[in-house]
């Protein structure tokens, strides 16, 4: 280890001072830096674009950099008398099978299970006894071995590295068998290690209803593992962050968001197992850690013949989906191809129960080439393709926009028409070489690109959303994410040692457009009445008064710029400083590469009862703003045998890296007058700057207890503490969504899963969790999106409890039965019904539901949170909300409700404190409680046949058809309702 920890500090010592103090840089010295390659906002006067000089790297920089690209390219070579662990989340186990005499047995059945997981292999020996089980999850297994004329034997293993497991078996004659090595079968459900986590494998996840398609990853690590919370379009936040989840793909990190309307995810039908890792993270994982999510891919290799389905389905909102997935090879070489479609009107989960301008399809395909030219040596290539295609839905006001003309033409708005598309591109090598049989070398590279492209209407006046959505707004962005990687495996008695590194460069491209269609935004003048003056030929102040506006007077808040991008005014006055005769949008296109470079070391010695996990993690982040990191990782388990019990504590300190989409234009801060003028609140200063990483200390304590031979219990409790916390903002109803900085966060937490295995063909799954996530002013960096609040607030992924019970059986020769309980006790929600400056909700006096009408000074106005405007009729109906239990019905199917006593007003679809009780961080306003249920029934060969079969799946989603809120009017996600019933049918042909 010598070598590595010295190439470790001199590369360290070669960075400049700033970078090893780790400090950040203000918008004006990144860009003095050469962090920003390209920066650039059209048409503003402060506009202002980097030299060639500026943007290239600085002397000191580049050296410092060159350093460490060397140091990646000779850690295989320098390092190669060092210890380590290989890449991935897969391991092989190898050997021979003898008989006493020690010749070789052939035809042995060799089998492996782990039953928490479900997962089963199964190899048979060949002319020299010697079998091979590739592509193995890192598990404790038990492994039986089976022969005509022998008894069975019956042993414990465990994988936990891409070193080979290589066993020697003896069997012994049948009249003399005994079982050696048996473990008791308790411990057959025990994993003696710090991190906690969830083991999910293929057999099991694939009779678990699942809510989505097309992200049904994400719907299937909510469903399965604890401490997930469940938001809309496939998002889901791990122990109470946003969306600081990472993959890692066969080893590939992925560490941007992944959902429906961010990337496109691969297809659950190329993946062979899970692992989810909720605790701790061992030194190897960096980034955005608040859970992990190991995927092993189903691979080719060993599959002679060839086995593969196609699968045809149909269900509700005209939701169709077909898929062809084939696996070939041999011992040398083997091929994974998956290829499927989905078509639906409901791709998207929309803010009304109603689905309205919902429809997408997505296509995607997923290639796995494996390839073993020697026994020391094998090569791994993974392609991906997936493109995505959907509409924006709707609301009631998008749609039918009630009462609200066509301020240019004078006619009906017509429907808001935005789209979305995604396209996602993947390919990933990988080269395993077997130095010794203790020692592994892998080296990989990855390159990950995802092309997004938002459409606004074809009439951009048709995006107007009343008091939501006052832009029209287009976008074109692209994420490209290239790396290497490379690292060592060491495995030898106690000591299981991995030391890698990984170097990446994420590329950024930001294109917006931008115009105004609200006519009400920037009047300016206002009408003798005080509402604002929306004639499309008033503009400038100094038609104020005249004849087009008679008795009216200037809007003193009126901004000359912003009249240029009101596509509602088309001929603005180019002496209020507009450079065109007509209106035109405004232009963002902005550039930028962000370095990384991540150096590891970790050990895990397992000593008897004892499992030590140590480790410590560099990682330098050069992007729009600078830091780095030294991060220990630390982790002690025991084992109580004879109560079959693990007790565990672990410490890890982390670097968490920026939110990558759209992070260009939130790290402008407020730099730019028009950024400035539409996105914060009114009245709220704007002068805020770059997104910078942020650091956490992280503490877990746990116990995992086995129950006989068929239950387990598996507990943790956390306590994360962040210095620059993230979360993400939004621009009204548009996909423009942003990273924003708080000061800190303090999120505590327990997450518990139990877990009954193959109980006579039953099996269950119960995951639970409570996550508090209590941010702190003030925001640090990016734009402000919402007013002050009272210092520490709850983010709209805090939840007071949560669970999911999936229970399952299949009968020996015949069907089998699937079904889900999810309970949720309710997300933190958007302001429901007021936005007041105490925190007293209501007063006694009546107070006016919606209409805009005016409102007198001892009552209170329900107020969008988002905006601060009335609430719309239709927003009234989204929130559920009744007056003396009448609810409220959105235009043109009804008006808003009239003044209502605060005692008679309530909500059936958000939890709303009582009068004066409201409080940002002991008792916000939630979403009410709500339980799900799903079901599906199947048969995996109906007609039991041997070599080819068919299959027959019925599966129903919220079964009781419960209406419920993932969120109200929520500051990223906006407003949307879960799931209705859905039915779904789905046929298969295995070979």
């Amino acid at each position: 280890m010598h070598s590595f920890y010295s190439s470790f500090i001199m590369a360290v010592a070669a960075l400049p001072p700033a970078v090893r103090k780790g400090s950040a840089f203000p918008a004006q010295q990144a860009q003095e830096r050469g962090n920003i390659k390209e920066f650039r906002l059209g048409r503003l006067p402060e506009n202002r674009r980097l030299s060639a000089q500026q943007a290239a790297v600085p002397p000191h920089h580049r050296s410092a950099w060159l350093t460490l690209i060397a140091f990646l390219c000779l850690v295989p070579f320098a390092a190669a008398p060092a210890f380590g662990q290989g890449l991935g989340n897969s391991g092989t186990i190898q050997g021979t099978v003898l008989d006493p005499s020690g010749a070789a047995v052939k035809g042995a059945k060799v089998e492996i299970r782990y039953p928490v997981s479900g997962y089963e292999a199964t190899a048979t020996t060949d002319d020299s006894g010697q079998f091979q089980l590739s592509n193995v999850p890192f598990n404790p297994y038990h492994l039986t071995v089976s022969a005509p004329g022998f008894g069975d034997l019956d042993q414990d293993v465990e994988v936990r590295s891409a070193v080979p497991l290589d066993l020697k078996l003896t069997l012994k004659i049948a009249t003399a068998a005994q079982t050696v090595t048996v473990q008791g079968e308790a411990t057959d459900l025990l994993e003696q290690t710090s991190t906690f986590h969830t083991d999910v494998d293929k057999k099991w996840f694939d009779k678990i209803p699942l809510e989505s398609s097309s992200s049904a990853i994400s719907s299937l690590v909510t469903l399965s593992s604890p401490g997930i919370t469940a938001d809309s379009n496939g998002l889901f936040h791990g122990m109470g962050d946003h969306a600081e989840n990472s993959f890692s793909v066969d080893g590939q990190p992925i560490t941007d968001q992944q959902s429906k309307v961010f990337s496109n995810q691969i297809p659950l039908m190329s993946v062979q197992s899970l692992e989810v890792i909720a605790g701790a993270p061992p030194a190897e994982y960096g980034d955005k850690t608040s859970v992990v999510i190991n995927v092993a891919t189903r691979s080719g290799q060993g599959m002679t013949p060839a086995h593969g389905a196609v699968t045809a389905s149909y269900g509700s909102f005209g939701s169709s989906y077909g898929s062809f997935e084939v696996g070939y090879g041999n011992q040398k070489w083997g091929n994974f191809i998956a290829v499927n479609g989905l078509n639906t009107t409901r791709f998207l989960d929309p803010p009304e129960v109603a689905v309205l301008h919902s429809y997408g399809n997505e296509e995607a395909i997923f290639d796995r080439m494996d390839y073993q030219p020697s026994t020391a040596n094998s090569l791994h290539l993974n392609l991906g393709f997936t493109r995505s295609w959907f509409q924006n839905p709707n609301s009631f006001d998008q749609q039918y926009h009630p009462g609200i003309l066509n301020n240019v033409t004078g006619l009906p708005l017509g429907p808001t028409d935005q789209r979305s598309q995604i396209k996602t591109i993947n390919v990933a090598p990988t080269w395993t070489h077997l130095i010794s049989p203790t020692l592994v070398l892998t080296l990989g590279g990855f390159f990950r690109q995802d092309q997004y492209h938002y459409y606004p209407s074809a009439d951009p006046l048709n995006d107007l959303a009343p008091d939501l959505q006052a832009e029209s707004f287009a976008q074109g962005r692209r994420l490209t994410n290239a790396g290497v990687l490379s690292n060592l495996a060491y495995v030898k008695g106690i000591n299981n040692l991995k030391a890698g590194v990984v170097y990446q460069q994420t590329f950024l491209t930001e294109r917006d457009i931008l115009s105004i269609v609200d006519p009400t935004l920037n009047p300016p003048c206002f009408n003798a009445d005080g509402s604002p003056n929306t004639n499309p030929a008033v503009t400038s102040q100094g038609q104020c008064g005249g004849s087009l506006n008679p008795g009216g007077t200037p809007n003193t808040g009126f901004k000359p710029f912003l009249g240029c991008l009101d596509l509602t005014r088309p001929i603005p006055a180019p002496s209020d400083g507009c450079t065109s005769s007509r209106s035109i949008p405004f232009y963002f296109s902005g550039h930028t590469d962000i370095k990384e470079l991540a150096l590891y070391v970790q050990d895990t010695i397992t000593k008897k009862n004892w499992n030590f996990n140590l480790g410590i993690r560099g990682d330098l982040y050069n992007g729009i703003a600078i830091q780095s990191q030294a991060e220990p990782r630390l982790g002690v388990a025991y084992t109580v045998r004879p109560t079959n019990t693990v007790l565990r504590v672990s410490y890890a300190r982390i670097l968490e890296t920026p939110f990558n989409e759209n992070l260009i234009i939130a790290s402008t801060g407020c730099g730019y007058q028009v950024i400035a003028a539409l996105v914060p609140p009114s009245g709220v200063t704007c002068n805020l700057g770059p997104i910078h990483p942020g650091w956490r200390n992280e503490f877990h304590a746990g116990l995992q207890q086995a129950f006989g031979r068929y239950v387990v219990v598996d507990g943790e409790y956390i306590w994360k503490y962040t210095h620059n916390a993230y979360d993400f903002g939004i621009v009204g109803a548009t996909p423009l969504t942003f990273p924003i900085e708080w000061y800190r966060s303090n999120i505590p937490g327990y997450a518990i899963r139990t877990s009954v295995v193959n109980f006579h063909g039953f099996n269950a799954l119960v995951v639970m969790s409570s996550v508090a996530a209590r941010f702190f002013e003030p925001q640090v960096a990016g734009i402000p999106i919402i007013p002050p609040v009272s210092g520490v607030f709850r983010i709209d992924h805090d939840e007071h409890f949560n669970q999911t019970t999936h229970l399952q059986y299949q009968w020996k020769r015949g069907p089998w039965i699937g079904f889900n309980w999810r309970y949720d006790s309710g997300l933190v929600s958007g302001a429901v019904p007021c936005v007041a400056p105490t925190l007293t909700c209501f007063v006694s006096t009546p107070i006016a539901l919606g209409g805009g009408a005016n409102v007198p000074s001892d009552q209170v106005a329900l107020n969008n949170a988002i905006t601060g405007l009335p609430l719309t009729a239709d927003q009234e109906f989204q929130a559920g909300l009744t007056c003396n239990g009448k609810l409220a019905a959105p235009n043109p199917l009804g008006a808003p409700l009239a003044t209502c006593q605060a005692s008679q007003f309530a909500s059936i679809y958000v939890k709303v404190p009582p009068p004066g009780t409201e409080n940002d961080d002991h008792n916000p306003q939630r979403i009410q409680p709500r339980s799900l249920f799903d079901l599906s029934v199947g048969d995996d060969n109906l007609f039991h046949g041997d070599r080819y079969k068919w299959s027959l799946t019925f599966t129903a989603v919220n079964l009781t058809n419960k209406v419920a809120l993932y969120n109200f009017l929520s500051t990223f996600s906006g407003t949307h309702y879960v799931t209705p019933r859905t039915w779904t049918a789905e046929i298969a042909f295995h070979f």
